[in-house]
């Protein structure tokens, strides 16, 4: 520590009342505390508490549980979560850019901000935040590593965003890319992956709906046709299981996602925090149990297993 008049080492001058290294002038007799370490911005959460809240979130765990675990307001439960969310986007657009793949596997799950699309009141209409909420994602089938992700209603606005994630973060060596039958899925990838990939779509054919106790249940898929829509896609790899199975983690693990409940996302930016933490942490932290690794570990991208304390600091 340097005076700031007299421009001399400073010493020693005991401690501060919390814990920080004080120093003095010899010469002035001027007192300097070192300064504060803001791990977590303007937040006073301790690191451990922070890394402990963002832990029982990931397992399933709602706001008002954790709240009722730890002792630390919803509030600042929801302002961490989306601190954690936006350093975690931020992390996954600089790590994963340009990474040659080989199986790429597209798909989007449904959730909602607020209420149901059905449920919106007529003033309600054109608020793209409350309502249906599609997150589409992007995975590599061999590494399972999640490429990409974008929030949004499911309309050729929102995809076209997706895809140009998914561009960014792939090279340019020509992959196998597998998507269901969304329509808008063959204009974004003509425009933003052009002789890029092998684009096949698996379109399922759902018999009739179910009523009554099991309405909530999705129809049963009678048939699944793949379908070749430009290159030269292997048709022995055009699947979209993996992708969906990734779906089930996400609903198992954030309990916003989980159907039938009243944990559902208030606000857009929360929910998108909240999938941006998922995927980051499911990346760089969470152990594969088929790879024996990370996801991020088997794409080469990082050598090893990083804690979520290293996640959260952005390491």
């Amino acid at each position: 520590m340097t005076c700031h008049s007299c421009r001399i080492q400073c010493k020693r001058f005991g401690k501060h009342r919390n814990g920080l290294q004080r120093y003095r002038c010899n010469q002035c007799h001027t007192t300097f505390t070192e300064e504060h370490a803001q791990p977590l911005d303007d937040m006073r959460l301790p690191l451990d508490r922070a890394e402990n809240i963002l832990r029982l979130l990931l397992e399933g765990m709602s706001v008002r549980s954790v709240e009722r675990v730890t002792g630390v307001h919803r509030d600042t439960i929801l302002r961490l979560l989306v601190l954690a969310g936006e350093r975690c986007q931020k992390l996954m657009d600089e790590r994963i850019r340009g990474l040659d793949v080989q199986d790429v596997e597209v798909d989007e799950i449904w959730g909602f901000v607020g209420k149901k699309e059905g449920h919106k009141w007529a003033h309600e209409k054109d608020v793209a935040e409350i309502g249906d909420a599609y997150c589409f994602v992007a995975m590599e089938r061999n590494s399972k590593l999640i490429l990409a992700h974008y929030l949004g209603k499911r309309d050729s606005r929102s995809t076209d965003h997706f895809i140009a994630k998914l561009s960014n973060a792939t090279s340019a060596q020509r992959y196998q890319l597998t998507s269901d039958g969304f329509q808008p899925y063959k204009t974004a990838v003509k425009m933003f992956l052009p002789g890029r990939v092998h684009f096949a779509q698996l379109v399922k054919v759902y018999g009739a709906s179910r009523e009554g106790e099991q309405r909530y249940s999705p129809a049963e898929v009678v048939d699944s046709v793949p379908t070749i829509v430009f290159g030269n896609p292997d048709r022995d790899r055009i699947c979209t299981s993996h992708i969906e199975r990734q779906n089930l983690s996400i609903r198992m693990g954030m309990r916003r996602m989980t159907r039938l409940t009243n944990a559902f996302s208030k606000k857009w930016d929360n929910l998108a925090a909240a999938y941006s933490l998922w995927f980051a942490y499911y990346n760089f932290v969470r152990v594969h149990k088929t790879l024996r690794v990370t996801p991020a570990m088997e794409a080469g991208i990082v050598s090893e297993e990083w804690s979520l304390h290293q996640l959260i600091l952005g390491l």
